[in-house]
């Protein structure tokens, strides 16, 4: 049999219009819906009940009469929602599900996705894009580069004026969690002047993907993994040092195509990261993964040792413990590949 093929063989392309058609919500949440959304909290309950009002809201007819002195027709209340919360507590299921029961057009991405785009198409052309939805959802809205942050925050506030309706998530660091919403805080002053138009619904609650389960499956041994991929048509296999180095010759908003089709990753020799930009690149990885629900199989360290511990204290903190409650499930969905 010949040798499995691994991520660093493949050389995704990527265009414009294949970006535009792929702003939905990722195969992980495409069956989401408020109805399959299951509270484990009060405050769960209660932004599932705001979310249906606010696509009420959405849904409901606005008038297209302009007055002379009149840009847009501006939503009727608060034009946005930002979910609040911690890891895995189901705001990303919410965000898909207020995106599938409105009427489009309307665009759902998170928030590198979006900058991508502006990257792509430059602010203005991207604000004419964007401006035609009813909707516009953005998932994982990050505040750790200010250059984003403000350049995120323009092109809202371009949006609102045009009439478009806004929801957004992001994370409240674990150690934050009953100490007052950080996140909250924070997403509010970054957005500056739009503050006033979002309403905050505050969720609470313990990691879904780790009830009543253990922080990670014990690491597979390199025959494990090797079986593993060879007894699945189509999986990848890498040493994970080759992969690392492999990554940076693909731009981020390509690792989705990188994935797209593979029914499973393997991992060889998984080693904590200290390396800043690498462990960057390596989340952006494992969130489009995620999206599209593909197993791990891994050999090394336990996979929710994949970051130092200096690298959990860094300011890009969220997004290694939100890759590590990620790729911890997809482990356990590797380990039902193991005989």
């Amino acid at each position: 049999m010949s040798s499995p093929k691994g991520l660093i063989d493949r050389r995704p392309h990527l265009d414009v219009a294949h970006i535009l058609t792929d702003l939905t919500p990722p195969p992980h949440f495409r069956g989401a819906s408020f109805d399959t959304y299951v509270p484990g909290d009060p405050t769960q309950e209660a932004a599932l009940a705001a979310l249906r009002s606010f696509a009420g809201r959405v849904d409901a007819p606005r008038s297209t009469r302009r007055g002379l002195f009149r840009r847009s027709s501006a939503p009727a209340g608060r034009a946005g929602v930002y979910l609040d919360g911690g890891f895995g507590v189901g705001k990303t299921h919410l965000l898909a599900s207020l995106w599938k029961s409105v009427e489009g057009p309307k665009t759902y991405g998170t928030f590198v996705e979006y900058t991508n785009l502006v990257g792509l198409l430059g602010f203005r052309r991207a604000v004419e894009v964007l401006k035609a939805n009813r909707l516009v959802c953005i998932d994982e809205f990050e505040l750790d580069d200010p250059g984003d942050t403000v350049l995120m925050s323009t092109l809202l506030g371009e949006l609102v004026d045009a009439g478009v309706y806004l929801a957004a998530t992001s994370n409240t660091l674990p150690e934050k969690l009953g100490e007052g919403r950080f996140a909250a805080e924070d997403f509010l002053r970054e957005i500056q002047g739009l503050s006033a138009h979002f309403d905050v619904l505050r969720i609470d609650g313990e990691d879904y993907r780790h009830r009543g389960a253990p922080q990670a499956p014990e690491p597979c041994t390199d025959e494990q993994v090797r079986d593993a991929v060879e007894r699945t048509e189509g999986a990848t296999f890498d040493h994970f040092t080759d992969l690392i180095r492999f990554l940076p010759e693909v731009h981020p908003s390509q690792y989705g195509a990188l994935v797209d089709g593979i029914p499973l990753v393997g991992l060889q020799e998984v080693r904590s990261l200290n390396d800043q930009a690498q462990a960057l690149r390596l989340v952006v990885l494992v969130d489009r993964l995620y999206d599209r629900d593909v197993p791990v199989v891994a050999s090394g360290v336990p996979l929710d040792a994949l970051f130092s511990t200096q690298l959990l204290t860094s300011g890009y903190r969220k997004k290694y413990y939100r890759a590590i409650s990620r790729i911890v499930a997809l482990a356990r969905q590797g380990r039902e590949r193991i005989t």
